[in-house]
């Protein structure tokens, strides 16, 4: 009786599956139609209703999860499916993994309902629609398992359905290279996080995520294994999240449909963050790898942000943004702000969502901005001075939240960047010729830094075992704060002069992204080479050679 007892199924993990079969069985349809053309359309009915069932589903999840935030937050609700020794199939049911299975859902319904009018008359509708439901199959089990073989398998199962979304056209050069270059990407990335897997059970004697946690608290000193296993899940997160040099992949990527382009820069490379904010416990105990995610993470916002400046292509100009936010999200779980990381994780999802599936509509935006009337120059001055009210306005908008006293190092750090990053709402303030529209920008300002240090504490009180003791790293804070600095002195003197000599000597260096991703292509291209053996565009000399970002292969 016992031995059947491992493989009934707990009620609760059934229901965390639900989504993940939802999505599963709308993506068997794609395949079936593809001998039949008629059965298209049916296809694409049978994938609707599974992306809003499923999403339906996960809202109830959530309102659940809401009822019982107090004891969730203490004890978070752990089911198993069935147990194969150390490996057992359990999920995990609490308030992060609710609102990142309902981030997931609706996106998948979004999508699901853009590619339909998106992909109509395409050939290649069967295959999107097998690719695209398998993908939203393998992020939902991954954000709700408690295991870390299975998170390992849907983080696997995850990159190779993308890979068949990035390769849905076979004869476009420049995607098929692309997606080699993120699978050899991806594929470092699986191994290293393999290996830390291996090396987190083998010492621990779990695989479960909560008992991983619980006896790696009880270690003093931590084994020289766990430290090795936290790095090489840091370098796994940032490999999937396109961390510099990493990053060419995900900027030239845009071959395959825009609503690909959605998933992947608002869900798919989301996910390594997300890891690090479940194993934060883990990824505390070993400062190399919280500074090496500092360093990574602020020179790729840095220099993602300077890039995106420098092209014109809308598509392009987000996947540096992506690049740059996901810098910014891995910054802050190295420095232990793992609420905020959160935070910007589902805020960065919806609004990288909406900004490729809008992309479109970039032309009629063009059209009305050219009926008004131009905004006055930004002086040295002006943009200086906005900085500085930026931080006084950050700073009112922290002691609501914190008191006076309370103002550490990590919190002035905090301020800073929030400071910064109102700056540009305050420039307009400054130079609006009316005065009721200076007044309605500033108070923007105060609101925006008021919710953002709400949203942390808030956040904060969801994640309380994600928590790290951050005055062991004050040169670390130094260094993220100076990048940060540097980054808005050198945006002011481009926007004051932006056919200065200072501007026009960066802008090549800039726009070829300082050249780091020719040296992976080249590199990694000489061990693995990319299959050419597809046909070549029309309007092209196949005798010429191929050239991906100034790279001739």
């Amino acid at each position: 009786m016992a031995y059947f007892q491992h493989f009934w199924p707990s009620q609760n993990a059934i229901l965390l599956c639900v989504p993940a079969i939802l999505y599963f069985l709308g993506g068997v349809a794609g395949p079936l139609a593809s001998a039949q053309r008629l059965l298209v359309p049916r296809a694409w009915s049978l994938a609707r209703t599974a992306s809003t069932a499923s999403f339906l589903f996960s809202i109830a999840c959530c309102a659940d999860a809401l009822v019982q935030a107090q004891s969730l937050v203490r004890q978070p609700q752990i089911d198993s499916l069935a147990a194969f020794g150390m490996v057992r199939l359990s999920f995990r049911f609490d308030i992060v993994d609710s609102l990142m299975l309902l981030l997931v859902t609706f996106l998948g319904w979004v999508i699901v309902s853009y590619s339909r009018a998106y992909m109509a008359g395409d050939t290649q509708q069967p295959q999107y629609i097998g690719y695209l439901m398998r993908t939203l199959a393998a992020v939902s089990l991954l954000v709700v398992t408690n295991s870390l073989i299975l998170f390992l398998l849907a983080w696997v199962l995850t990159s190779l359905s993308l890979h068949g979304l990035l390769t849905l056209y076979p004869n476009r050069q420049a995607g098929v290279i692309a997606a080699h270059k993120k699978f050899l990407a991806s594929r470092l990335g699986d191994i290293t996080l393999l290996c830390g897997v291996g090396l987190i059970g083998s010492q621990t004697g779990s695989f479960e995520m909560d008992e991983v946690v619980h006896r790696i608290a009880g270690y003093h000193p931590v084994p020289a294994s766990i430290h090795v296993a936290a790095l090489l899940l840091a370098i796994s997160a940032m490999i999937k999240c396109a961390q510099l040099p990493l990053h060419g992949w995900l900027i030239q990527v845009m071959e395959a449909p825009t609503p690909v382009s959605a998933l992947l820069h608002a869900g798919v490379v989301n996910l390594g963050g997300f890891m690090l904010i479940r194993l934060a416990p883990v990824i505390n105990t070993t400062p190399v790898a919280q500074d090496l995610l500092v360093i990574v993470g602020c020179l790729t916002a840095t220099i993602s942000s300077l890039v995106m400046t420098t092209r014109i292509s809308i598509k392009v100009n987000l996947a540096w943004s992506t690049c740059a936010q996901m810098g910014f999200m891995l910054m802050e779980c190295g420095l232990g702000f793992y609420s905020l990381a959160f935070l910007h994780l589902l805020a960065h999802s919806l609004y990288k969502a909406h900004a490729f599936l809008w992309s479109g509509g970039t032309v009629n935006q063009a059209k009305l901005k050219r009926m008004i009337p131009p905004r006055p120059q930004f002086s040295f001055t002006s943009l200086i001075g906005s900085g500085f009210c930026g931080l006084i306005v950050a700073t009112l908008g922290a002691i609501l939240w914190q008191p006076a006293a309370g103002l550490d190092g990590a919190l002035i750090f905090c301020i800073t960047i929030a400071g910064f990053a109102t700056s540009g709402i305050l420039a307009n303030a400054l130079s609006a010729r009316n005065v009721a529209a200076s007044i309605i920008l500033s108070i923007s300002a105060l609101g925006v830094t008021t919710l953002y240090f709400g949203y942390d504490t808030l956040f904060h009180k969801i994640l309380p075992e994600a928590t790290a003791d951050l005055g062991q790293h004050p040169m670390i804070l130094i260094f993220a704060t100076a990048c940060f600095v540097l980054l808005f002195g050198i945006q002011t003197i481009v926007r004051v002069k932006p056919l200065g000599q200072f501007a026009t000597t960066l802008y090549p260096w800039f726009y070829a992204g300082l050249y780091l991703d020719e040296v992976f292509t080249r590199a990694t291209f000489r061990i693995w080479p990319a299959n050419q053996s597809t046909k070549m565009p029309l309007g092209r000399d196949a005798s010429q050679p191929f050239k991906v970002e100034g790279v001739s292969l």
